[in-house]
């Protein structure tokens, strides 16, 4: 059994989220590989490879998706996703916040988040508070700044990525740092709830 958290936090119930709009369905877990991969891309995050893909749906805590049916073929796709991942008890990373490009601006990404915050209210343990945390690039920072995100400096806090070497180009730069990155426009900037703040803990 899993106990719910207190509703003091400020995280939405699942009676408060919008509505889907007509014909699009929220789904539980990841897309498959193909669409995941295909959701990445094309709403601008880093490509990932299929053997990449195949892992995320065990390595997640919890996922979903919003689907809709495809004009050309009739079959359902995925138009829209997140996922999170962490311990189920006190660490929650949300991931993967994309919308294919012609399906943006329908209130989608906010649906999504809205709906994972509540999933994490309703399943992480009662005692103790949650720490979430998400990358956001700059287009995506005021949806999640709506919902109570601040920036991890507010906590005194930088987020870092670590700096991959790719040898195959003879030592250029595969990733950079994530706060540089946002500054020029074209990162992620490591963002945490100030509500969902956990008490420091001595080492």
């Amino acid at each position: 059994m899993v106990k719910k958290i207190s509703n003091s936090l400020n995280m939405p119930h699942p009676s408060g989220i919008a509505k889907l709009p007509s014909g699009y369905h929220l789904e539980r877990g990841v897309p498959s590989i193909t669409e995941y991969r295909n959701l990445r891309k094309s709403a601008g995050l880093t490509p990932v490879t299929e053997a990449q893909a195949a892992r995320v749906a065990s390595g997640s805590w919890y996922g979903c998706h919003i689907t809709c049916q495809d004009e050309n073929n009739g079959q359902l796709r995925a138009v829209a996703m997140g996922r999170i991942i962490g311990d189920g008890g006190w660490y929650f990373h949300i991931a993967d916040m994309a919308t294919l490009p012609e399906y943006q601006r329908k209130g989608l990404g906010s649906i999504i988040l809205k709906h994972l915050l509540a999933y994490i209210k309703e399943n992480a343990p009662e005692d103790g508070t949650p720490y979430i945390s998400l990358f956001a690039d700059p287009p995506g920072r005021r949806l999640y700044e709506s919902n109570g995100f601040v920036a991890g400096e507010h906590f005194n806090e930088l987020g870092m990525v670590k700096e991959w070497i790719d040898e195959k180009h003879f030592g250029s730069v595969a990733k950079i740092d994530a706060t540089q990155a946002c500054k020029e426009g074209k990162g992620e900037l490591d963002v945490a709830t100030k509500s969902h703040r956990p008490s420091r803990q001595s080492s």
